[in-house]
C-alpha cells in the first residue's frame, strides 16, 4: 500500500467549495488504495487578517502570543476538510501540531522542528482513516504552540514524509509544476518533468516561489520524494529527487530564476588593508541583513572598491552603515543603487559541459544589456543587471538555451 503525504495551500482551500474539491481529490487516492496524510493552511487571506489584527491592538505583537493566534487559521481548515471528508463518507481525523506533537525549538514565529511523534497518526492510518494535519505550526517541550514561519507548511508536510517514510510528498499549489521560467515573463515557458534536489534549492533560493527553500533542503536531507502538482486540474506535475531519480542525461540548463528584490551597494576607495573586509561585513551582519554577491576590485593606490548585493527593503539600513563606516575608515565614497536584478541559469548539466557563460554573455550582448556583477556555483551562474532589463534579458536566455524545447536542450 503506497503512503501519501498530500499538501494543499491557501489558495487550495480558499473557499468552502475549494475545501470540498480538495476532499474529492483526497477520498479518490484513498479509494485508489493509498493510505493519505493531508496537511492544509490557513484559508488564503486568513493569516493576513490575523496580523492585521494583532498589529491594531499592539505595534509589535508578542511572538508567543502571535504564535497562539497564527495557529487557530490552519486549526479552521483541519476542521472543515475532516468534516468535508466525514460527508463523502471517507474516515478522517484532525491534528494541530501540538496533537500530533510536532516537536520543535522555542523560536516563536521561526521555529525549527526537532522530532514528531508519528505513533497516532499511525494508528489511524492502520485503521483506514485519512490524517488530516495542520502545517506551519508545532509545540515547544514547555507545551508552547510555536509556528515554523510563512510557508512553512510545506515543511510540515516535508517532515511528516520523512517521519512516515512516505512513498512521496505532493505539493498542491495554484501551479502545475515547476518551469522552465516564470510563464507571464516567458510565453514559452516549460513545466519541466523532474528537477533534482540541488536544482530546486538554487531555483528556491534565487527566486522561484513554487516551494518553500526550507522544504527543499528537508526533503534532500533526508531524501523525500516530492512532486509539485496543480489543485484544479489533472496532470503529472513535477517530480523533484535526487539525480539518480530523475533522469539519466540532465539538462543542459533546467531553469531561469529571477528576483527584483535586489539592491547594490558599493564602498569605494578602503583602504586595502587586512581585515577591512571584516569591517565592512561585520556591522551588515550584526545588522540582520543576508548579503548576496560579493565583488571587491584591487586599484593601483593602496585601496579596493567593495561591492554586494542586498534585498531591497534592507538598502537604507546597509547605506547608513557604510556611511558611518566610510567615515572612520576614511574611504572615499558610498554608492547605492536600488534598481537592480539578478537573473540566474540554473542545471546540474553545468558539471560536464563547458561553454555555458560564453553562451549566456553572447546573448546578452546581442540585447545590449550589461553585466554589472556575476556569481557561480557548480550548477548556477548569477548576474545582476539593470532592473528595466530583467525581462528582456530572461526571454534572451530562455530562448538562447532552447528552453521551450525540451528536445534542443537536452545535454550533448
Amino acid at each position: 500500500m503506497t503512503l501519501l503525504v498530500q499538501k494543499f495551500g491557501g489558495t487550495s482551500v480558499g473557499s468552502i467549495e475549494r475545501i470540498q474539491a480538495v476532499a474529492s481529490r483526497v477520498a479518490e487516492s484513498r479509494r485508489a488504495g493509498n493510505q493519505v496524510v493531508v496537511v492544509v493552511s490557513a484559508m488564503s487571506g486568513v493569516t493576513n487578517k490575523l496580523v492585521e489584527m494583532a498589529n491594531a491592538i499592539q505595534a509589535r505583537p508578542d511572538n508567543r502570543e502571535m504564535d497562539v493566534l497564527l495557529s487557530t487559521g490552519e486549526q479552521t481548515t483541519i476542521a472543515l476538510l475532516s468534516m468535508a471528508l466525514l460527508a463523502l463518507g471517507c474516515p478522517a481525523r484532525s491534528y494541530t501540531g501540538s496533537q500530533v506533537r510536532i516537536l520543535t525549538d522555542d523560536a516563536h514565529s521561526n521555529a525549527r522542528i526537532l522530532d514528531i511523534d508519528q505513533d497516532k497518526v499511525r494508528q489511524d492510518l492502520d485503521s483506514g482513516k485519512v490524517v488530516v494535519i495542520a502545517g506551519f505550526q508545532g509545540v515547544t517541550a514547555d507545551g508552547d504552540i510555536s509556528t515554523l514561519g510563512r510557508g512553512g507548511s510545506d515543511t510540515t508536510a516535508v517532515a511528516m514524509a520523512a517521519a512516515l517514510h512516505a512513498d512521496e510528498c505532493q505539493i498542491f499549489t495554484d501551479v502545475d509544476g515547476v518551469y522552465t521560467t516564470d510563464p507571464r515573463v516567458v510565453e514559452n515557458a516549460r513545466r519541466l518533468d523532474s528537477v533534482t534536489f540541488e536544482e530546486m534549492l538554487e531555483m528556491s533560493s534565487l527566486g522561484a516561489k513554487v516551494l518553500q527553500i526550507r522544504s527543499v533542503e528537508f526533503a534532500s536531507k533526508y531524501n523525500v520524494p516530492l512532486r509539485v502538482l496543480s489543485s484544479f486540474e489533472d496532470g503529472p506535475g513535477t517530480f523533484i529527487g535526487s539525480e539518480d531519480e530523475t533522469m539519466m542525461e540532465m539538462p543542459l540548463i533546467s531553469g531561469i530564476a529571477f528576483t527584483r528584490d535586489e539592491a547594490k551597494l558599493s564602498i569605494l576607495g578602503v583602504p586595502d588593508i587586512p581585515g577591512m573586509a571584516h569591517r565592512v561585513f561585520g556591522p551588515i551582519s550584526e545588522a540582520g541583513i543576508e548579503v548576496d554577491v560579493i565583488l571587491q576590485n584591487i586599484g593601483n593606490d593602496q585601496t579596493n572598491d567593495i561591492t554586494f548585493t542586498v534585498q531591497r527593503k534592507d538598502t537604507a539600513k546597509a547605506s547608513e552603515i557604510l556611511e558611518v563606516l566610510a567615515k572612520e575608515i576614511k574611504a572615499e565614497a558610498v554608492q547605492v543603487d536600488d534598481k537592480v536584478a539578478k537573473v540566474s541559469l540554473v542545471g546540474v548539466g553545468m558539471r560536464s559541459h563547458a561553454g555555458i557563460a560564453s553562451r549566456m554573455f553572447e546573448a546578452l550582448a546581442k540585447e545590449s544589456i550589461n553585466i554589472q556583477l556575476i556569481t557561480t556555483s557548480e550548477i548556477k551562474i548569477s548576474i545582476v543587471i539593470e532592473e528595466k532589463y530583467l525581462e528582456l534579458a530572461v526571454r534572451a536566455l530562455h530562448d538562447a538555451f532552447e528552453l521551450g524545447n525540451a528536445d534542443a536542450n537536452a545535454k550533448q
